[in-house]
């Protein structure tokens, strides 16, 4: 191949990288963002940018790089209409500290490559999550595995954190005896709350990890595990900004209508006013099921159909 062919950024022989750069995630590398009282998450690395995804899904049909705002068009079409192989052809490493328990809803996401700090090989940090105040609520009775939006009294949130606080102190008071009458690592952290602090590197492709934070950040998840997406979410708004558009567009903001929300809409009629106990009447007796029916109420809320 001639040189005169060769994408500007090769054919610059001064240049310090033949790489495609990343202006946006630049910017992130190596700043962390602070994440509850010990944690971070940080870029350590990235490959590609939104002009990586729209030249990987151009060369399906034999086409070179065109316009920026002709990629724009492109990756829209490609999210929208879920094309998701040329959204992997990008990816990110992330540096993340965080709590155990964080970390294991975080792995339940199998499509990443890990590496986490050993308690076997290094010994356990004495840093612990301490809620703030504000997020100690009252469990849902609706979602069983969730907060709902009632707080704890003050008396109740000050014994809860000094509840916690003893804990941690004794757990890691134990932690260290043991460790110094010679028991080896791997058991003497068995004791510690998954609360202490963890942390790994973590690389995934875009397109995981868009899949990663459409449910991260959705506000059913779990408040401690959403600080994070959120942060995520920070660098990848300035990393691949057309890309991160179209998900908030498509993805993050939608709503998904099954067949029975369908059938419901045609027989309420979208014209004519309703309640929402009609409503939910209506898609008890088609679904026929009320966890499914609330979800549905809660579409025509978001629709503004419903107040």
């Amino acid at each position: 191949m001639n040189d005169e062919k060769l994408p500007e950024r090769i054919q610059d022989k001064e240049a310090k990288t033949l790489r495609q750069v990343n202006p946006g995630a630049e910017k992130w590398l190596y700043r962390p963002i602070q994440c509850l009282n010990h944690g971070f998450v940080y870029l350590a690395d990235y490959l590609g940018d939104d002009n990586s995804i729209a030249q990987a899904a151009r060369v399906s049909y034999g086409e070179g790089t065109k316009k920026v705002s002709e990629d724009r068009g492109l990756i829209r079409h490609l999210l929208r209409n879920v094309h998701t192989s040329p959204f992997e052809m990008c990816e990110i490493k992330l540096h993340c500290k965080m709590p155990i328990f964080v970390a294991r809803q975080w792995i339940r996401h199998r499509t990443a490559s890990v590496n986490e700090y050993s308690g076997r090989y290094s010994q356990m940090i004495d840093e612990f999550y301490i809620p703030k105040a504000s997020a100690l609520k009252k469990q849902s009775q609706a979602n069983k595995q969730g907060r709902s939006d009632e707080e704890l009294t003050p008396e109740q949130q000050e014994r809860v954190l000094q509840l916690l606080k003893e804990d941690y102190q004794r757990q890691y008071a134990n932690y260290q005896e043991m460790l110094e009458l010679g028991l080896t690592r791997e058991l003497a952290r068995i004791g510690l709350s998954v609360a202490n602090y963890t942390q790994w590197y973590w690389k995934i492709d875009l397109h995981n990890l868009l899949h990663f934070l459409r449910l991260r950040l959705d506000s059913h998840a779990q408040y401690e595990i959403r600080v994070f997406g959120e942060a995520i979410a920070r660098i990848l708004r300035d990393a691949y900004p057309l890309t991160y558009e179209a998900f908030e567009d498509y993805r993050l903001n939608s709503i998904m209508l099954t067949g029975p929300d369908l059938e419901i809409f045609k027989k309420l009629g979208l014209s004519e006013k309703f309640n929402g106990a009609e409503a939910f009447q209506l898609a008890m007796e088609r679904l026929k099921n009320k966890r499914e029916s609330e979800e549905f109420v809660e579409k025509l809320k978001k629709f503004g159909l419903l107040k």
